[in-house]
Parts: C-alpha cells; sequence; structure tokens
C-alpha cells in the first residue's frame, strides 16, 4: 500500500510540475527563429538593438480563456493535492477519496479546454504576429499533463484508504 501511495503522490507531484511550467514558461508559439511566445508577454527579439522587446500580451478574448483557464488548472490541482494529504491523515480505514478524485479530474477539463482553445484560435490569438511558426514546449506540456491528470483523477477515485 505504501508503495501505491508513493507511486500516486508522485504522479500528482509531476503533473503539478508540468502544469507550473506549462503556464508559466515562455513557448507556447514559437516563431521562425529564436522568438518564443507565452500566455502573459511577447517577447520578440531585435536585431538592431541586440535586445529582447517584451510586451503585454494581446486583449485577444480566447487567450484570457485560455490563461484563467491554465491558472484554474494550477489551482485545482494544488487543491487536490491538499486535499489527498488530509484525507489520508483523517479518513476513516476503507474511505475512497472521491474529493481528491473530482478536482483531479476538474484539473484535467481544465487543462483539455485551455489547450484545446488554443490550438483552434491560435490563429487569433497570434495575429499580431508574422505568420509561420509552431506550438512551443509549453503547450505541448499541457497535453501531457491533461491525460496524466485525468488517470490520477481516475485512480484517486478507485482508491480506498487501508492500514
Amino acid at each position: 500500500m505504501s508503495l501505491l501511495l508513493l507511486v500516486v503522490s508522485a504522479l500528482h507531484i509531476l503533473i503539478l510540475i508540468l502544469l507550473f511550467v506549462a503556464t508559466l514558461d515562455k513557448s507556447w508559439w514559437t516563431l521562425p527563429g529564436k522568438e518564443s511566445l507565452n500566455l502573459w508577454y511577447d517577447c520578440t527579439w531585435n536585431n538592431d538593438t541586440k535586445t529582447w522587446a517584451c510586451s503585454n500580451v494581446s486583449e485577444n478574448g480566447w487567450l484570457k480563456a485560455v490563461q484563467a483557464l491554465m491558472v484554474l488548472s494550477l489551482i485545482l490541482c494544488c487543491l487536490s493535492f491538499i486535499l489527498f494529504m488530509f484525507q489520508l491523515y483523517t479518513m476513516r480505514r476503507g474511505g475512497l477519496f472521491y474529493a481528491t478524485g473530482l478536482c483531479q479530474l476538474c484539473t484535467s477539463v481544465a487543462v483539455f479546454t485551455g489547450a484545446l482553445i488554443y490550438a483552434i484560435h491560435a490563429e487569433e490569438i497570434l495575429a499580431k504576429h508574422p505568420r509561420g511558426g509552431s506550438f512551443g514546449y509549453c503547450f505541448a506540456l499541457a497535453w501531457v499533463a491533461f491525460p496524466l491528470a485525468l488517470v490520477s483523477g481516475i485512480i484517486y477515485i478507485h482508491l480506498r484508504k487501508r492500514e
């Protein structure tokens, strides 16, 4: 049982790390060259001055939705880990981790929705940038975090506390 708890906890921490990096790092979209864009700031390389020029992201409603959903997924994932630890030490023997599982399933839905909105509306979100480029590694990390959070939520729902 302790090995299972260790694996479930490690999976949850891995999901948290993936979500933090995906939300806060700077590579949701990679432009030709070495430029990349994130959810919070547009930083582009200025060849004339050899410096980075950063500005706030556009006021696009779709981007605001992606930002909100990724922050919500982080909050829900942290909440589910806290709930798991609380339930682990206070729940009576034989109890199920329903609250933790439900929070983790909501995390996976939030990540899925945010990444899907970004994928569908990338052209509108990136309208003021030059054409070309591709999705960056943060976008890929969000898609990796989605199935992991989904599996984690299902495991929590079926996990029963034992002595």
